[in-house]
């Protein structure tokens, strides 16, 4: 009886426990349900339909239409180039070239290799359009075919290109009217997370639409030394789009996709395209003179490392550093000097190097720009006259007018210990040195130590450049040790 008695009471107990949390998970649902607060941790759900499905066809209606509006402004580019090449005689005919071959034959043979990629018509005048592409993609083509997302194929011309920034403008002729041009947004309102279609024929896939969002602006590093600072998206990109539309959910075109980053040749969601703004002046440039002009200032610049910022006294502070000055350049007739570290051209301001290189690429010849920067600590602001930039070779060939030659990095505790420095040994470590120029000329080699410039003590690259800038000298005396030798060396400036 008594062990009957507690059976039923536990019972009793356990059955008591069960309701009351059932009340209580009841009660909590309902005051949950009814709150329209959330507290961090909690969870919200998507706002269902009366049929229980989530409700995405305003998202799903803007990029049919985005894509049926703009796809039709994007073409397929096919190119053909012809190469010679030396070939050794008899290795692709032996026997017939031993027997019959021509023994003046110098072995020189043309070879036909296909491109493709993609480009956006971006202006029409009378029966000219105009489809803005890559550099790469053209390259030296001998033919170009253009076909519309409708099939129509066209022969195209190259009217311009420009390496540096790895655009081409091609033009075709037609009297038909039917054929829409591209609108061209404003790719400095992107911002990260924005929504962006890509638009392109992969391997030859033409008018292929993918879809992504904006996964970073201002990127640097770009193949085959390109200035543009790219947007970054994980729309699939792959080859073939490039030259290629970017379009954000207005229809406008903001980008032109240009290269990935990839191990397996495929999209993994790295791909970059060049902002529609760092393009626009070049169109016109384009079609008026089939060549981009770019400013020319006339210094050598890098990115300071934190070390030698912190030499300089700018740790923390964003700009560029300039190395050498071009004798006679625009930058040396308006006073800037190496060991200037600039931070902003006509008020805005450079975050680094490339930031600097695309802001002076930008600004017109025969102008005067404002330079804010510093220099031994003082801030200053120096106006520059800016002519036009020369082609690469001919910048190459001035290397023996370029001011000093020679590039400086502090003696660190990691250097000291490379290089076996005990700690009473102050001054500078050559970093580096460009060929034909004055440094080079002299003598001067990476690895040197310099202690000592003009009779004065040099212990940071502050005083290296408060020394090397030193205008009431002829020429610039360095005392410097290499190989545990004490060295002497002068340079006429």
């Amino acid at each position: 009886m008594i062990k009957k008695a507690m059976h039923s009471r536990n019972l009793l107990f356990v059955n008591l426990v069960l309701v009351g949390l059932i009340a209580g998970f009841s009660l909590s649902m309902v005051v949950f349900s009814c709150s329209t607060r959330i507290q961090p941790g909690d969870v919200a759900y998507a706002q269902e339909t009366g049929e229980g499905q989530i409700d995405l066809s305003g998202l799903q209606s803007s990029f049919r239409e985005i894509s049926q509006r703009v796809r039709t402004t994007v073409v397929k580019i096919e190119v053909e180039e012809i190469r010679s090449a030396r070939t050794p005689r008899g290795s692709d005919r032996p026997w017939f070239d031993f027997f019959f071959g021509d023994p003046e034959d110098n072995g020189e043979r043309e070879f036909r290799t296909q491109g493709l990629g993609s480009g956006v018509i971006v202006r029409k005048d009378g029966n000219s359009y105009y489809v803005l592409t890559n550099d790469h993609v053209i390259g030296d083509a001998a033919e170009i075919q253009i076909t519309l997302d409708d099939e129509r194929e066209f022969s195209g011309t190259v009217v311009g290109k420009d390496a540096r920034k790895d655009l081409a403008l091609v033009s075709f002729e037609t009297s038909e009217r039917d054929i829409p041009v591209a609108v061209l947004g404003d790719s400095s309102t992107l911002q990260v997370g924005d929504w962006v279609l890509a638009i392109g024929s992969p391997f030859g896939f033409q008018s292929t639409v993918t879809a992504g969002i904006v996964s970073a602006t201002g990127r640097r590093g770009g193949p085959q030394g390109n200035i543009s600072d790219f947007i970054q998206t994980d729309a699939a990109i792959n080859q073939g789009n490039s030259g290629g539309a970017l379009v954000n959910l207005k229809g406008e075109v903001v980008g032109i996709n240009t290269w990935i980053t990839s191990r397996t040749g495929g999209s993994i969601g790295l791909g970059f395209s060049i902002p529609i703004n760092n393009a626009k002046r070049a169109i016109v440039e384009f079609i008026e003179s089939g060549s981009v002009q770019y400013g020319w200032l006339g210094v050598s610049i890098q990115t300071p490392s934190r070390q030698v910022a912190e030499d300089l006294g700018v740790e923390g502070m964003r700009g560029a550093l300039v190395h050498h000055v071009f004798r006679d350049s625009p930058a040396d007739r308006g006073g800037i000097l190496p060991g200037d570290f600039i931070t902003s051209v006509n008020g805005r301001s450079v975050r680094d190097s490339d930031a600097l290189i695309l802001a002076v690429g930008e600004l017109p010849a025969g102008r005067d720009a404002e330079f804010e920067l510093v220099r031994d600590g003082r801030e200053m602001t120096l106006s520059v006259r800016i002519t036009v930039r020369d082609d690469e070779q001919s910048i190459a060939e001035q290397n023996r007018n370029l001011w000093p030659g020679l590039t400086v990095f502090p003696l660190t505790e990691d250097v000291r210990r490379e290089l076996e420095l005990g700690r009473s040994v102050d001054g500078v470590l050559i970093a580096g040195v460009q060929n034909g120029t004055p440094a080079a000329i002299a003598g001067l080699r990476v690895g040197d130590v310099i202690k000592r410039m003009n009779g004065g003590t040099v212990r940071s690259v502050r005083e290296f450049y408060r020394q090397l800038n030193d205008q009431s000298r002829r020429e610039v005396e360095f005392e410097f040790t290499r190989d545990g030798q004490d060295l002497k060396i002068s340079i006429s400036r």
